[in-house]
């Protein structure tokens, strides 16, 4: 554990004064957000402010107070906001073939670099980047991993670059790499992929890439390992293994989903409400919001306990996070302390195998922190070990069982084994997980089940796309003739990484 302490750069939240829109706009920020006026809670908090938000508040609270004045809080915000545009992503196709659809798509989800403005809780960006889509205006993080498959399938490799620079721009500004590029997603991160973005970018421009990028790898590597940080990411475990958790350094609210766990919250006594908001705020962390992953009793949000929980994937994460600056550090010659990574890199797999794997179910779970085991409900997280190389060769076998019997559906791999309304839950399929358990099954030799599933998935993705001309950001892969349901928002298209997993899975097994 020493060593780890003297590899950690000086660090610091070194976020610039950006405010978010609670403290620019206080008491108006509440009662908008409370009184229903928008369908969606991130539709004001995305608003632009058409004068100074001093200004506005300012005028606010003198009308509020003035009971001569018919009031209408509607209007007060139309007058005094730019209100953010229906999605343009919302985008139907009579394209035939999907592959030119994606292609054109890629322009509609580009964003040129962004200007500062005044009261907007948009971080600016340096560089053009790709959205996701629909309610998403905004670049995000593990998002945009998948969506660099795509853009590579479609030759857009200067796009690639340019994300992978503001990344790097980020994490330089602000310390790490938040959950998007908004002042309100300041608080958390997203599951680590900077690494793999690294990868992905050096199989095109070479590896002097992992050389150009070493610093902010080693950047991303501190925030997540930093005891001192308010975000608490740093697990320490009774054998003195040190692995990581999920962590939001608020227990507010979520800014942009202000409503529903204000509604969430409200079962609970008032002095439990601030560990609920950070419960529900580090399951955003996780990209999984939400899943009964997180929830003691597996049905409920109201027991979620996300903090309680060492995850396998952040781990494996991690785990090539430290093997990649350990290349980095061999390619300038670094040795010794690429051989600190490795060791670290090397201590971090042996922790996954043995708190993290369960004989009993064969296969990946995350360590339950207060029943000190591993969980006993079966997720595709638990795929990440065999995506990453973090598996033994045996555990495959267990693996590829359960997979079969539980997991594999008519549309492919199913989230989870339980049915509860949210959306990372049964029947939802996504396509982040279906790239992770494909690659898993191909790196582990099981090239056959690798296809089959791909073969399902895209044939999905394809019949969605002919009935309807669009892409989806989820899809029920048990009743392929319904649509991906659950969660705080309809769903939404476009999509981002639904278009890059379905191109890289196309080209790999030359499927139409």
């Amino acid at each position: 554990m020493r060593f780890l302490i003297f590899l950690l750069l000086p660090f610091s939240l070194m976020a610039q004064n950006k405010e978010t829109p609670d403290q620019l706009y206080g008491e108006l920020f509440t009662d908008v957000q409370q009184s229903g006026i928008f369908p969606d809670s991130k539709t004001f908090v995305d608003a632009i402010p058409r004068r100074a938000p001093a200004d506005i508040l300012h005028d606010y609270q003198a009308i509020r107070s003035n009971p001569a004045i018919r009031f209408s809080l509607e209007r007060f915000v139309e007058e005094n906001f730019h209100l953010p545009l229906k999605p343009i992503s919302d985008y139907e196709s009579s394209e035939p073939d999907v592959v030119n659809h994606i292609n054109r798509l890629w322009h509609v989800l580009h964003r040129k670099a962004d200007s500062a403005a005044q009261g907007s809780s948009l971080l600016p960006l340096p560089q053009s980047y790709i959205v996701p889509g629909g309610r998403f205006r905004e670049v995000y993080y593990w998002d945009s991993y998948f969506t660099m498959l795509g853009l590579r399938e479609s030759a857009e490799d200067s796009s690639i670059e340019h994300m992978v620079q503001n990344f790097a721009w980020l994490i330089d500004t602000y310390g790490h790499i938040p959950n998007g590029n908004r002042s309100y997603y300041l608080s958390r991160s997203q599951p680590p992929f900077f690494s793999l973005m690294v990868e992905l970018l050096a199989g095109i421009r070479g590896d002097r890439i992992y050389t150009d990028y070493l610093p902010q790898l080693r950047k991303e590597w501190a925030y997540w390992m930093d005891s001192t940080a308010p975000t608490r990411h740093l697990v320490h475990l009774r054998d003195g293994s040190v692995l990581n958790r999920y962590w939001d350094q608020l227990d507010a609210p979520r800014q942009e989903s202000w409503m529903e766990d204000v509604k969430t919250a409200s079962l609970f006594e008032p002095g439990t409400r601030p560990r609920i908001y950070r419960e529900l705020r580090s399951a955003a962390e996780s990209g999984w919001d939400f899943s009964s992953r997180w929830f003691r009793d597996g049905k409920s949000l109201e027991t979620i306990h996300t903090t309680e929980l060492v995850p396998v994937d952040l781990n494996c994460l991690l785990v090539h996070l430290e093997q990649t600056i350990a290349k980095g550090l061999r390619l300038k010659s670094f040795n010794d302390t690429a051989r600190r990574f490795e060791s670290l890199a090397a201590a971090r797999i042996k922790a996954i195998r043995k708190y993290c794997w369960s004989p009993q179910q064969g296969w990946f779970m995350d360590f339950d922190l207060r029943l000190n085991r591993a969980g006993h409900v079966p997720t595709l997280a638990g795929m990440y070990p065999f995506f990453l190389g973090v598996a033994e060769k045996r555990q495959m076998r267990a693996a590829k069982k359960l997979l079969q019997t539980q997991f594999l559906k008519p549309g492919g791999v199913v989230t989870t084994l339980r049915y509860t309304n949210e959306q990372w839950d049964a029947p939802n399929g996504w396509a982040p997980l279906q790239w992770i358990t494909v690659a898993g099954l191909e790196r582990y030799g099981e090239k056959a089940l690798a296809r089959n599933i791909a073969g399902r998935w895209v044939a999905l993705n394809l019949r969605v796309y002919r009935q309807t001309g669009k892409l989806t950001e989820k899809y029920d892969v048990v009743n392929a003739n319904r649509p991906g349901g659950g969660g705080e928002y309809p769903a939404q298209d476009g999509f981002g990484w639904t278009n890059g997993v379905l191109l890289a899975l196309m080209k790999k097994y030359n499927l139409k």
